[in-house]
This record gives C-alpha cells, sequence and structure tokens, in this order.
C-alpha cells in the first residue's frame, strides 16, 4: 500500500513514520510513504506557500497552486484517493480504517495556518477527515494517526495476521485486561484463572472483562457490538453484580 502525504513538515512526518512496525513495513517493502514538501512547489524566492484571505480575518491561508502542483507530482495523471485532515472532517473510526485500508493508495494533504483555499479542496479532495473534535496546529499529527491506523490493517504489516482482531474497538467491545510476570505487583495479583491453563474458563473469562470494561467504560459501544444471546445474559450478570456492588 503505497502514502503520498503532503506537508509543510515532511521531516516530523519521516521521524514518527520511519520507527517501530510501520517503519518494518517500508523496510520490507509492504508499505511506501512518500512525504511531499509543499514548499518545493511554491516556484518563488522565498518559498512562501501561504498569503492573507480575501474578504479578510485573522492569519494566512495556504494557496492552492502550490497544493495543486504537489498534488499533480504525485498522482501523475491518475486519480488518487485523496483525503483532507480537517477538523470538518468526518471523525475517524475502526469501519472507516478498515474502508481505507482496502485502497491501493491514498494521498492525505495536511493543512497548516487558517486552513486551505477551497478551491484545491474542491478539486483534489475525495474525503475530508477528523480525528476529534478538537483543533490542533496542522494536519500532520492526525495524518499520522491516519497513516498508523489503516496500515497496520494491511496484511502482513503486523507480525500476526490474526493480531488485531481481538484488540479493542476492532472487534466491537474494549480489550480484557492484560497481565504478564511478575505474578504479584504491589500487592495486585494477576487473575487466578489465567495460571490455570484451562483455555475455556480464560476465553470465557476475557470474554466477561471485555463485556464488563465496555459496560462501564464505553456503553456506547454495546448498541453497535455484534453480540449473541450468550453475550446478552453475561452482561445482565454483570449489570446485576455491579449493582449490588452499590
Amino acid at each position: 500500500m503505497r502514502f503520498d502525504i503532503l506537508t509543510l513538515f515532511p521531516d516530523m512526518m519521516r521521524t514518527i513514520l520511519d520507527e517501530s512496525i510501520i517503519g518494518r513495513a517500508q523496510k520490507s517493502e509492504i508499505l511506501e510513504i512518500n512525504c511531499i514538501n509543499i514548499r518545493d512547489f511554491a516556484n518563488n524566492k522565498h518559498n512562501s506557500v501561504d498569503d492573507y484571505p480575501y474578504g479578510g480575518g485573522f492569519g494566512m491561508l495556504m494557496q492552492a497552486p502550490p497544493i495543486y502542483r504537489a498534488y499533480e507530482s504525485v498522482a501523475q495523471g491518475e486519480k488518487p484517493y485523496t483525503v483532507y485532515m480537517s477538523p470538518q472532517g468526518k471523525v475517524l473510526t475502526q469501519d472507516k480504517v478498515i474502508e481505507l485500508s482496502k485502497k491501493d493508495r491514498i494521498v492525505i494533504l495536511c493543512g497548516h495556518y487558517e486552513g486551505v483555499d477551497e478551491r484545491v479542496l474542491e478539486e483534489i479532495v475525495d474525503e475530508e477527515i477528523s480525528i476529534g473534535d478538537y483543533v490542533l496546529t496542522g494536519g500532520e499529527l492526525p495524518a499520522a494517526v491516519l497513516v498508523d491506523s489503516v496500515a497496520r490493517m494491511v496484511e502482513g504489516v503486523l507480525p500476526q495476521s490474526e493480531s488485531f482482531t481481538e484488540e479493542s474497538i476492532y472487534s466491537g467491545l474494549l480489550e480484557h485486561p492484560q497481565y504478564t510476570r511478575p505474578p504479584v505487583f504491589m500487592g495486585r495479583e494477576v487473575p487466578e484463572v489465567l495460571l490455570s491453563g484451562h483455555h475455556a474458563n480464560i476465553e470465557k473469562w476475557k470474554r466477561k472483562e471485555a463485556l464488563k470494561r465496555t459496560y462501564i467504560k464505553r456503553p456506547d459501544l454495546l448498541g453497535k457490538a455484534d453480540l449473541t444471546d450468550k453475550d446478552r445474559k453475561i452482561l445482565d450478570e454483570i449489570i446485576g453484580e455491579l449493582e449490588s456492588e452499590t
């Protein structure tokens, strides 16, 4: 899978994305991530890519021509799927991550200053995506989040192909608590069932704890989760236990 990131800060993006699992996937040529400096397409003495907005207002606006030229340098006559990282976009979800992971390539535009000239967005952008209802100084951090979340869904990126299927959110529920050695830390013991070696009981415990954690921390997810009749029975037990504790 290929990502082309149009940005004013390519070194910042490389610093984040050349590390850990995403970095190894690039070295293995499973992923290709290109960071394109929009300033290289400014075509002026000072590599300026911003100007004052028509109609007045605070701050500076990124100009359309250098962005479009940067886009053309990677599009090369094609129309790659293009995403603009924006607080005005729909909030990123795991369903969207899965959808995007099925594309062969994605171009990501990172805004800065007070935003981007609307005309270039109309010309090249297929979708605007936000990572939350707050404002950042630029689109680079959101772009890194998008690349990381999408790339790890690509076959071969994670060490084990099954490892993402049991994670929080992907399965529709939050993940159960996890433990490793030592068996006792600060007086807190690993749940006995996890040390029992009884796989059926362990799986039952994991499912119940996932349901319990989701009910307590993110009850909104339960309405969208694919719950079985057995899950619903366990959930009723959990609710009863919690109510008896109060």
